[in-house]
């Protein structure tokens, strides 16, 4: 494990908690090595709500990763998401420095340094300022003007930015558990990089990354993202409306849904595959693809239901709270600005994006193609991670994985400024460290 970096991606959230860790080869191959699930606890609508539970979920989740790696984490890329992500596009203008007119990674740095100069209150932080594009002297549309000769250089940016308590609290949850923070990457910015092509970004693409509490939005134009935000509802609503429509218990409700999850999937599989015959399509997915009812009696559920309606179950309690999730960001999209520019449509992705009827759902309330998203770019241990849940958790492995041993950092991404250390927050084997050079 001597011959390649290795990158810790840390996705915390409302339902789970991802740790992946993977290896970087020396021609850029990313190989997974180990990965955990973790059910979550002390955060609610992608925030920390409780350190001390939440801490003690996050190293529950770092420990099972590093047992299957055989690696001992000390940093990580972390994720950060809630309803208190905001996002705005900015614009920063300098002259070119060097006398012969061309242009440096310095002149790079200091244009995107005087977009970020922003005025933003004094309880948010800025996590991300991406460059959208360039223009030197007037010339509009460059992506990278390295090397090219102006005398003026403009960047149009995109400004990510989080509450700073937010931040904070992830800082001094991850600190307890005892690792460092190499980036903290927004949620939705992370799950993009992960699940979308290059050729949907050129044309202009919605991602929505359903998780429990919250949907993350980004929004891609021309290439680069132009909007970021979050909606405060997700797939624990209809986990919700499920127990309150059945009166039955949460944990019950959760095994109908992922069981009806479950049969989405297999049923989407064998339709895709055209060479498969209507006699094997017919004999998977049967409580979906046809009957009025849904057999539940093998998932033995303490309320003892046996069979439940089709039309109650998908059409009277699933479908409206999709379509009202999909109605939320069908107006987030009008809001950003940017309607009618995304003709590759939307990508749904994040757990949420199993649910039974989402796809019909997006296209009947948005007009627009449709696909479920899941993340690429790994190699190694892959069978667990072809899933939409762990898109956010591959993309902070893509991000990390760019990260270089210098103060710059690519896609925007903010080291957190940390507070000072006291002893008496430090982790135990820290403090032992620290005491043994002690008179």
């Amino acid at each position: 494990m001597t011959d390649g970096k290795i990158v810790v991606g840390v996705d915390i959230g409302t339902s789970k908690i991802v740790t992946l860790i993977a290896k970087i080869s020396s021609d850029d191959i990313v190989h997974v090595l180990g990965v955990s699930e973790i059910k979550s606890s002390g955060i609610r609508k992608g925030q920390i709500v409780d350190i001390e539970d939440a801490v003690s979920a996050i190293n529950a989740s770092l420990e099972a990763a590093e047992r299957m790696a055989g690696y001992s984490v000390s940093k990580v890329v972390a994720s950060i998401g809630g309803s208190h992500i905001e996002s705005q596009n900015s614009k920063g203008v300098v002259a070119v420095s060097t006398p012969e007119g061309e242009i440096t990674p310095s002149d790079l740095q200091r244009v995107i340094d005087a977009a970020r100069a922003v005025s933003i209150s004094s309880s948010r932080e800025i996590i991300h300022v991406l460059p959208r594009n360039y223009t030197v002297d007037g010339q509009e549309g460059i992506k990278d003007p390295i090397g090219m000769t102006g005398i003026r250089l403009e960047v149009d940016t995109h400004i990510i930015t989080a509450s700073a308590t937010s931040i904070r609290n992830l800082e001094k949850a991850l600190g307890e558990v005892g690792v460092d923070v190499d980036a903290i990457v927004f949620s939705g910015y992370a799950s993009s990089i992960s699940v979308l092509s290059d050729t949907e970004k050129e044309l202009g693409v919605i991602l929505a990354d359903i998780g429990a509490g919250t949907t993350d939005i980004s929004i891609y134009v021309d290439g680069s993202v132009s909007y970021s935000s979050v909606l405060p509802i997700g797939a624990r609503h209809i986990t919700n409306d499920l127990a309150i429509g059945l009166r039955i218990s949460l944990e019950s409700a959760e095994k109908i849904k992922l069981y009806l999850s479950e049969g989405q999937k297999t049923k989407t599989r064998i339709e895709y595959d055209e060479e498969i015959g209507p006699k094997e399509k017919e004999s998977k997915a049967d409580f979906v693809a046809k009957g009025d009812e849904v057999d539940l009696s093998h998932l033995n559920l303490p309320e003892e239901i046996r069979k439940v309606s089709k039309k109650t179950l998908i059409d009277g309690i699933i479908r409206p709270r999709l379509n009202e999730i999909f109605t939320f960001v069908g107006i987030e999209l009008k809001k950003s600005g940017f309607a009618g520019q995304t003709p590759s449509g939307i990508v749904v992705t994040g757990g949420g994006a199993k649910t039974i009827g989402i796809s019909e759902s997006a296209k009947r309330m948005l007009a627009m193609p449709v696909r479920v998203g899941l993340p690429k770019g790994l190699k190694g241990i892959t069978d667990e991670i072809e899933d939409p849940a762990f898109s956010t958790a591959v993309g902070l492995i893509l991000c990390g994985s760019k990260i270089e041993e210098t103060s710059s950092l690519p896609f925007g991404i903010t080291l957190p400024s940390l507070p000072a250390l006291r002893l008496g927050k430090m982790p135990q084997k820290v403090i032992s460290f620290l005491k043994s050079f002690m008179p």
